[in-house]
């Protein structure tokens, strides 16, 4: 039996280079997986379609969008706990035994619950069937990522491709976002509390409706939440007083334009 290829994307620069260089090699794509979190940028959904139109001309297959039924602030917000260990725990601080709070460094269950499990559950169905292998986009400088998995292939890092190429690919083919990579150094989550505080800065700036948006999960999070690492965007920083720092940068900005022109 042939191996049933799968691209599984998630519509960043990388895993759409692999894609076109796939199609454009003449490599066997027998199914194509993108994860919609719900909270990719706005952008990124014309890009999707952009990529659809051309893989459904390509192979004549459309892509496969997978999704959580309840999605991302249900999970942070309202999921129900179930294991009597962590009820019990959050009984005795006060905390409501539902929702998981911000996603942090160590628990990342963003990425687990709404993009690994959702695309596994989907592959390991064909591997079972038809007996598939994954193809993920991972970039050749960003290889220490890739794991040692008979049933995964990374062609990025086969073709030696850097993060650098692969977005000068997709921009030679005629896919920009729209402009999101002139603006952000990445194009995951808008809302993910791991980002650069130079990129929640872009987001205020360029995004206000999702910048708002931000700011009322916040504000949720830490009403239901307090001072706990599940009420905490960052360590030190809530949205609210970002929202301030920037506020006051951009006024400092302003004055020292105005003494310039003085």
């Amino acid at each position: 039996m042939n191996d049933y290829m799968v691209a599984a994307i998630s519509g960043g620069k990388d895993s759409t280079a692999m894609l076109l260089l796939m199609l454009e090699r003449g490599m066997p794509i027998d199914a194509v997986i993108y994860a919609d979190t719900g909270m990719d940028f706005p952008e990124m959904g014309a890009h999707i379609e952009k990529l659809d139109e051309l893989r459904c001309r390509e192979r004549g297959i459309h892509i496969n969008t997978v999704r959580h039924p309840r999605g991302f602030e249900w999970i942070m917000f309202e999921q129900p706990k179930v294991k009597p260990y962590c009820i019990e725990k959050r009984r005795e601080r006060g905390i409501p035994v539902y929702g998981n709070g911000w996603p942090g460094p160590h628990v990342r269950w963003c990425t687990g619950h709404l993009k690994t499990k959702l695309v596994d559950k989907a592959v390991n169905q064909l591997k079972g069937e038809r007996n598939a292998v994954q193809c993920v986009g991972i970039a050749a400088d960003e290889a220490h990522r890739c794991e040692n998995n008979k049933r995964k292939r990374y062609p990025l890092v086969e073709w030696g491709i850097t993060e650098a190429q692969a977005l000068q690919i997709c921009y030679d083919r005629g896919f920009d976002w729209d402009g999101l990579y002139r603006i952000y150094d990445r194009c995951s989550c808008w809302c993910c509390p791991l980002q650069r505080i130079g990129e929640l800065r872009k987001l205020r700036q360029h995004h206000p409706e999702l910048w708002r948006r931000l700011l009322d999960m916040d504000r949720r999070a830490i009403e239901m939440y307090g001072d706990t690492p599940l009420g905490r965007f960052k360590e030190n920083w809530t949205v609210e007083k970002l929202d301030q720092r920037f506020a006051a940068e951009e006024r400092q900005i302003e004055w020292m334009g105005g003494e310039v022109m003085r």
